[in-house]
């Protein structure tokens, strides 16, 4: 309730700045598809972009269909064709780049208070299923934030006059909370020899020096980190890497050699919520999962997925709400005048006074 009172301050001139830039870069983006596809079409039509895909270019051979016979080019069946033609990837782009406009560049300026000359954002408790608390009216949570595109739009969240805009995240808290539940040895050793744990999963699984890892072997045990865990499949890797299945199934059984008891967890986690019903976070909230022993294979395998990873994404949902229930308390206890402003997941900004920055730096890290 009190980031949602807090709201945030826009640079109004930032997002029109952003605005044109955008717009020119789109426009761009449009000219290369169409020499890329040898014809001019609708981008914005999905039955379009599925004919020239499918019909003209016929980037793969079996396109799936609705049951009204038209192509499907959602985000996720783009995604799995990004690497079978870079037309694909220029559509992806070109969609995310109309996203940010409609719902961030050009939406936000309307969308100020006229009375706090901000923009308040609301925040729901009961909507995820995993706990995480979502945005809505409008979502502010699902600006990208690693991407350049998305670092353009955060430039706009300003702090209050005479403040610094602070931002503190929790640095792979999915995979340590995985190291906690699992106990695993070597991931734990990974985390306490500060290690970036991508690329100490990549010496693991490849079985070479830390120093010798690059960027392709750092991306896919990246990619496998974060996919296993959640219990993705041979296929699934596959697709996601855009590598065969051989060598997918290779990077699975050398990840679970690595890490020996993420596998021994992930199962006993499936055992419990079959016997139990629900599985628990480590504030010991529980997900209760109706489906673990259902006879259809394909809703039991959703529901073994989400008994390994619910509480992972639950304990990381709990300790981000601790964390900020037990700042503002802080705050409170000690007069600071600094306001939490925004939460992105795993992620706290803070409006702070200048004179104020080293103690809630203090106190946030703390």
């Amino acid at each position: 309730v009190n980031i949602e009172r807090n709201g945030v301050l826009l640079d109004t001139e930032a997002l029109k700045q952003s605005s044109v830039h955008f717009t020119a870069q789109m426009q761009r983006i449009e000219q290369e598809i169409y020499e890329l596809a040898g014809e001019t079409f609708n981008i914005a039509s999905p039955k379009q972009v599925g004919e020239v895909l499918f019909d003209k270019l016929r980037i793969i051979e079996k396109a799936k269909k609705t049951k009204t016979g038209q192509y499907v080019t959602s985000e996720e069946v783009l995604e799995s064709l990004r690497h079978k033609h870079p037309v694909v990837e220029k559509i992806l782009e070109h969609r995310g780049l109309k996203k940010l406009l409609g719902t961030y560049i050009d939406a936000l300026p309307q969308l100020i208070n006229p009375r706090t000359g901000r923009v308040h954002t609301s925040f729901n408790q009961t909507v995820t299923s995993t706990g995480r608390l979502s945005s809505s009216n409008p979502n502010l949570q699902n600006i990208p934030i690693r991407d350049e595109n998305g670092k353009e739009i955060r430039k706009a969240f300003i702090p209050d006059e005479g403040c610094l805009f602070f931002s503190a995240d929790y640095s792979q808290i999915e995979l340590r909370i995985m190291a906690h539940l699992s106990e695993d040895k070597n991931m734990i050793d990974a985390f306490l020899s500060n290690h970036d744990i991508h690329a100490a999963t990549a010496a693991k699984i490849y079985k070479i020096d830390l120093k010798d890892v690059d960027s392709d072997m750092r991306r896919k045990a990246k990619t496998a980190n974060f996919g296993i865990i959640y219990g993705i499949s041979v296929f699934g890797l596959a697709e996601r890497m855009n590598v065969d299945r051989k060598e997918a199934k290779e990077l699975i059984d050398g990840y679970f050699e690595t890490y020996p008891s993420v596998k021994a967890y992930m199962e006993k986690s499936i055992q419990i919520a079959q016997e139990k019903g629900y599985v628990e976070t480590i504030f010991h909230r529980k997900r209760f999962l109706p489906d673990i022993n259902s006879r259809n294979a394909v809703v039991r395998g959703y529901a073994e997925r989400n008994a390994i990873n619910a509480p992972i994404q639950g304990s990381a949902a709990d300790i981000i709400k601790v964390a900020m229930a037990r700042i503002y308390q802080r705050f409170q206890t000690e007069g600071i005048q600094a306001k939490m402003i925004l939460q992105v997941h795993d992620e706290l900004n803070f409006s702070v006074p200048v004179n104020e920055k080293e103690r809630v730096e203090e106190i946030v890290i703390e």
